[in-house]
């Protein structure tokens, strides 16, 4: 059986600090702006010649948050059923994969060079704060897109019906923020929580680290409400 190793060619700086309410899928949420740094010797600018020409990338990148496991699971249970039942790993984009590398579209921004360092802009992202990328190509739309493919579980987009309200200790934070406030709601409306969680009656007080804020909230009567923005 081959082996291989890869190098780290960019890094990524997201909103997302932590794993949880990173959304399960790349375009759910647009607000959702990063810069992809370039290492060395890969900031060559010729690199990223004729890149400006395309609207989408795809990025290859590695679950570098997954716990170390020595033995991989045959059937893991997807969000999108609930959290209740088990499908085949290789049936569901699980982070937790026999080699824990992952695939992402993202919209493309251009190439920008500040103080000698090359960085990609990217917005709709779904990859947490430092994920190591190893490989970057163009989205060709004739190729990569098929709108009549099946794709079982996961035919449709999922729904965002959750309302987010703010209370108004949050709102005097985002009065100052309107970006905050639509990372946040595209975020919540996603509704994080485990999938078991949805459409339950929770009186648990939830928080997840966005941008230098610390976000806290609860949920009832199927309305998310922000009860607090904490600068971290």
């Amino acid at each position: 059986m081959n082996s291989f190793s890869f190098t780290t060619i960019a890094t990524i700086h997201s909103p997302y600090k932590e794993k949880f309410a990173v959304p399960r899928q790349p375009g759910l949420v647009p607000s959702a702006i990063a810069l992809l740094e370039i290492h060395p010797p890969y900031n060559d600018i010729n690199a990223f010649a004729g890149l400006d020409d395309f609207s989408h990338l795809w990025l290859t990148f590695v679950f570098h948050k997954n716990k170390q496991q020595t033995d991989w699971q045959p059937m893991v249970r997807p969000p999108r059923l609930g959290g209740n039942k088990r499908v085949g790993v290789f049936a569901t984009r699980s982070p937790n994969r026999p080699n824990p590398i992952g695939l992402s579209l993202v919209e493309f921004h251009g190439v920008m060079q500040k103080q000698g360092k090359i960085f990609l802009r990217l917005s709709n992202i779904d990859l947490v704060d430092g994920t190591p990328i190893i490989d970057i190509k163009p989205y060709i739309p004739y190729a990569d897109a098929k709108p009549n493919a099946s794709a079982g579980f996961a035919q449709q987009i999922p729904e965002t019906t959750m309302k987010i309200e703010f209370s108004s200790v949050a709102q005097k934070v985002i009065d100052e923020n309107t970006a905050l406030k639509a990372l946040i709601t595209e975020v919540l409306q996603q509704d994080p929580r485990p999938a078991y969680k949805k459409g339950t009656q929770d009186n648990k007080t939830y928080a997840v680290h966005l941008l230098d804020f610390n976000i806290i909230w609860q949920v009832a009567d199927e309305i998310t409400t922000v009860q607090n923005i904490e600068k971290r």
